[in-house]
């Protein structure tokens, strides 16, 4: 049975509250004190401190209250301060806040292996390794499979985001701010199309068919024979919240199969029940040879992992894997929690439940405002993609525009896409169905209102 809002405890009130003099003097004063001292290039969407946070409201310093529709880029979905989460991490650091599993093991690294190996989709052998970042999930994805097939190339995707490092960079397609002037970046990648149903030039294009497009150029500019690795995101995350037509990743799974390439899912945004299932590719039925995992794994510890065939990383020489902070034992005791919770309170269930409040409202938003090109996604990752009234020309400007007026009543958003026109909706699962709908309905109007 899937947990309502109303069986989780709240130790914030859940309501919105934004002052006249919005941002508060504290904040105000925190942002020149910011400005001193951290890097220009560090960059954040919303001029405000936290003081506190939990369940889907977020407070500043000044005593305003936010609805929390972007869980910190879909890392706080049991909520910034879950009670199993909290208690324990501070377990965890009364007994010890590192050793290097390296070094010297512990239970907690073991466990949270065991973890991933059963949730991750498909019932053959496994292994884990913990790191600490998405990009270094990802890079070491690649290191495995490289390895293990003997082979270079990689494949990446149109409108991918990967990472901020040397090669993560490389898959990434969004030049700024992501890669611009940071060059030169990793060799023997190579981008293909993506699978985009709003913008495919032929409307009617099956996922199939979209697969085999890309799956028939990585034979004529690569050759299937050198490739080591297709890498995607089953559901593309700062891209744009790009749902493949169905059959899509199927079809690119079952070729990789047949040329013996290694099949790496990057599901650090999209798993841990975020898409109303563990993992986004369980919706197609897809097993990855190795799964990336990171943002809503551990509460908001930071802590990341691939999980895949036991043959591809037990292929990697002793000490070929790993990192000081790597699986870090605070952090495998707060993702141990994260899970506990997830599987509690039916978060995969509360995703569906999300998804069918807020997608019925955004579709019946987009028949009456023409800026709406499209509204997709699954579970509680969803997206609306603003355009040009009457075309599919991409509207950054509106969509600046309607993210300053959500935050200006109290309702945090994000935006993403390649062409800068996409609001994403990653509210915390845990977030109740009143705080929600007024979220949405602040949406609406902004849209409205800015249209």
């Amino acid at each position: 049975m899937t947990t309502t809002a109303h069986d989780i405890t709240y130790r914030l009130e859940q309501k919105r509250r934004v002052q006249a003099d919005f941002p508060g003097p504290k904040s105000v004063a925190l942002t020149e004190r910011r400005k001193a001292v951290v890097a220009a290039g560090v960059a954040s969407s919303v001029p405000v401190f936290v003081a506190d946070a939990d369940g889907g409201i977020i407070h500043d310093v000044d005593g305003n209250s936010f609805i929390d529709l972007g869980s910190g880029i879909a890392v706080t979905s049991v909520g910034a301060s879950d009670p199993a989460v909290v208690g324990a991490v501070k377990e965890a650091v009364e007994h010890f806040t590192h050793t290097c599993f390296m070094v010297t093991p512990y239970e907690g690294y073991v466990a949270v292996a065991e973890q991933l190996n059963r949730l991750t989709p498909g019932d053959h052998e496994k292994r884990t390794v913990l790191f600490n970042s998405g990009a270094e999930a990802v890079e070491n994805a690649v290191k495995v499979a490289r390895l293990a097939t003997g082979r270079d190339a990689v494949v990446a995707f149109d409108h991918a985001y990967h990472g901020r490092t040397n090669l993560t960079m490389a898959l990434t397609a969004k030049a700024m701010p992501y890669k611009t002037n940071f060059g030169p970046f990793a060799p023997e990648v190579y981008r293909m199309p993506m699978s985009y149903p709003f913008r495919e030039e032929n409307p009617a294009i099956t996922g199939a068919e979209a697969a085999k497009r890309a799956i028939t150029m990585i034979e004529k500019q690569i050759g299937g024979e050198q490739v080591a690795a297709i890498i995607i995101e089953p559901i593309q995350g700062e891209g744009g919240f790009i749902v493949p037509a169905d059959g899509f990743l199927p079809a690119l799974a079952d070729w990789a199969k047949d040329k013996g390439i290694v099949f790496i899912a990057d599901e650090v945004q999209s798993g841990f029940c975020r898409t109303g299932e563990w993992f986004a590719v369980n919706h197609e039925g897809v097993v990855p040879d190795i799964i990336t995992m990171a943002k809503g794994i551990a509460g908001g510890m930071p802590l990341s992992a691939i999980t895949g065939r036991a043959d591809l990383l037990d292929a990697v020489h002793p000490g070929g894997l790993g990192g000081t902070y790597g699986g870090n034992p605070v952090a495998c005791a707060a993702a141990l929690a994260s899970i506990g919770s997830m599987e509690q309170y039916d978060l995969n269930g509360r995703a569906r439940h999300i998804e069918e409040i807020a997608l019925g409202k955004l579709r019946e938003l987009a028949t009456e405002q023409p800026v709406i090109g499209d509204v997709r996604g699954r579970g509680a990752m969803l997206a609306i993609e603003l355009v040009q009234a009457g075309s599919k020309e991409p509207n950054p400007e509106l969509t600046k525009a309607v993210a300053a007026a959500c935050l200006k009543e109290g309702v945090i958003i994000l935006t993403c896409g390649t062409y800068g026109n996409v609001i994403r909706l990653l509210p915390p699962l845990v977030i109740s169905d009143e705080l929600l709908l007024d979220g949405l309905a602040v949406l609406a109007a902004a849209i409205k209102a800015n249209a």
